[in-house]
C-alpha cells in the first residue's frame, strides 16, 4: 500500500469510477470534479470523497491530479481553460493522464504543466471497467525514471500490470499501438463473424475453429459471448470511442511517417458505422451491424 495522499480526480466514468473506488479503499483523500458524464458516485461520497465544481478546485491542494477523460480535446480543456487545473496547481503536484491521447499533444501538455510548476506523466489504461473496479488495470506509463519510481506505489493501488514505456508520450504511443491492434482485430473478427452468419456457419463451430487456430486471443474471448449468445457485455467499449482511438492512431502514424494503409481502411469502417448513428453501441454489436442486409450504407 502506498503512503496516503490528497488526490484530485477528473473523469469518474466507467474506468475512472473503479480507479476512484480503489484509491479510497487504500486510504487516500479524494476530491473529484462534478460532471454529468460521471457514473453514479453515491458509493464514493459514502467512502469520503468530496465533489468539486471546477478543475481548479480539484487541483488546489492536491498532491496528485489524475485525468481519466475521453481524449486529447478534453485533456487540454480541463487543464488549460478558465478555472482549469493549471490555475489551481501547486508547485510539484503530479498530473497523471490516464486518458487516450495523441502523443504530440501529450508532449506539449507536459511542457505547459512543467511551466506551471507541476510534473506530468501519461499512464494510459488497458483492460475493462471490470478490472478497473477490481484494481487490476494495465497501465502504460510515459515519465522520467525518477518520477515513475516515485509514483509507482500509488499506481499499484489501482493497477495490476504497470509498464514503463519510456519518456513522456511513450505511454500514449504504446496505448495507441495496442488499441490499433485490439480494435483492428475486432473489426476483422466482426466481419468474419458476420460472414459466417450469412454462410450458415454454426457459432460454436466458428468459435472452436478460431480458438484452436490463428484467431485465438483476448479479443476472441471478449467477443465470444456475443457470437454465441448476443451478449455484448464482454467488451464494454463504445463504437464512438473505437472510432476516436483509431483516428488518434492514424494521426500518430501520420506524425511518424508510418505506413497506415490497413489502419485507414479500419478507420473508414468505423467512421461509416458511427455516421450511421451507432456510436453508442458496443464493439461486439459490430457483428450485427455488418450482417448482410443490416450494414449501414456508405
Amino acid at each position: 500500500m502506498s503512503t496516503p495522499r490528497t488526490i484530485g480526480m477528473i473523469g469518474i466514468g466507467l474506468m475512472g469510477h473503479g480507479i476512484a473506488a480503489n484509491l479510497l479503499r487504500h486510504g487516500h483523500t479524494l476530491r473529484f470534479l462534478e460532471h454529468p458524464g460521471n457514473q453514479p458516485v453515491d458509493d464514493l461520497l459514502a467512502a469520503g470523497a468530496t465533489p468539486m465544481a471546477t478543475p481548479r478546485e480539484v487541483a488546489r491542494g492536491a498532491e496528485v491530479v489524475i485525468l481519466c477523460v475521453t481524449g486529447t480535446p478534453q485533456v487540454e480543456s480541463v487543464l488549460f481553460e478558465a478555472a482549469g487545473v493549471l490555475e489551481g496547481l501547486d508547485e510539484g503536484t503530479v498530473v497523471i493522464d490516464c486518458s487516450t491521447a495523441i502523443p504530440s499533444s501529450t508532449e506539449a501538455v507536459a511542457e505547459r504543466v512543467a511551466a506551471a510548476g507541476g510534473r506530468f506523466m501519461d499512464a494510459a489504461m488497458t483492460r475493462t471497467p471490470k478490472e478497473a473496479a477490481e484494481g487490476r488495470l494495465n497501465l502504460i506509463v510515459g515519465a522520467p525514471e525518477a518520477l515513475f519510481d516515485e509514483v509507482r506505489p500509488l499506481l499499484e493501488d489501482f493497477a495490476e500490470n504497470i509498464t514503463h514505456g519510456g519518456p513522456v508520450g511513450s505511454g500514449h504511443t504504446l496505448k495507441l499501438l495496442h488499441n490499433y491492434v485490439s480494435l483492428g482485430f475486432s473489426a476483422v473478427l466482426a466481419e468474419a463473424a458476420a460472414a459466417a452468419r450469412a454462410g450458415g456457419i454454426d457459432a460454436a463451430a466458428l468459435l472452436e475453429v478460431l480458438g484452436n487456430g490463428g484467431g485465438a486471443g483476448v479479443v476472441l474471448e471478449r467477443l465470444r459471448p456475443f457470437i454465441s449468445a448476443e451478449d455484448a457485455s464482454g467488451f464494454r467499449f463504445s463504437l464512438a470511442n473505437t472510432f476516436k482511438d483509431i483516428g488518434y492512431y492514424n494521426a500518430m502514424a501520420a506524425d511518424l511517417g508510418a505506413e497506415r494503409e490497413v489502419a485507414g481502411a479500419i478507420e473508414s469502417l468505423y467512421r461509416r458505422i458511427n455516421e450511421a448513428g451507432h456510436g453508442e453501441r458496443l464493439v461486439p454489436e459490430l457483428i450485427t451491424l455488418l450482417a448482410p442486409g443490416d450494414s449501414p450504407q456508405s
